[in-house]
């Protein structure tokens, strides 16, 4: 069975920071990868740059694992330069078009986004014969996109199966 992994960057970014831990990449491939038979077609991993360079050893490290990274500027507003303020880059339609552009080669997706304009993208797909399932957190993905989904896996109950190995390692030095 051939899977595609499509990760929304900034949505995973808020669900995270609601759960109180992140997760890693490198589990999240291995954890998809764990059901006998299953192989990853495609790995996608969208965000937006406030520059350049900005996550650089992230996006690196995120291609040497096999994920493909889209990037795109965040747009800039405000008028005084000293309080620079960003919005999202909204990398829905490289989501979809990078979907649109595997799915005649894949037989299941696994979306991480909460974005609701991703709903109708989603209904092509199933539509298409593909089994997508939406993975977020209780109340960071509207009942739409959810709906729209085979199934809805909430990331809270895979913080054992996900969450960054850093984060489980004792403090090397504690203060007392």
């Amino acid at each position: 069975m051939q899977l595609a992994l499509a990760v929304d960057g900034h949505s995973m970014f808020y669900a995270q920071q609601k759960l109180g831990w992140f997760f890693d990449p490198r589990r999240l491939l291995e954890y998809a990868t764990a059901t006998p038979g299953v192989e990853i077609g495609s790995a996608f991993w969208y965000t937006g740059l406030k520059d350049p360079t900005d996550q650089r050893p992230f996006r690196d490290a995120l291609t040497s694992l096999g994920y493909t990274v889209r990037t795109k500027p965040l747009r800039e507003f405000g008028h005084d330069p000293e309080q620079r303020q960003f919005a999202r880059a909204n990398l829905d339609v490289e989501i979809a078009i990078d979907l649109m552009a595997v799915a005649h080669r894949s037989d299941e997706l696994w979306l991480l986004s909460g974005s609701r304009d991703l709903e109708r993208l989603v209904e092509v797909l199933r539509a298409r014969g593909l089994r997508i399932t939406v993975f977020n957190t209780d109340g960071m993905v509207p009942r739409e996109l959810r709906n729209a989904a085979d199934r809805f896996v909430d990331l809270a109950t895979l913080r054992p199966q996900l969450e960054k190995a850093e984060a489980l390692q004792a403090p090397v030095f504690s203060r007392t």
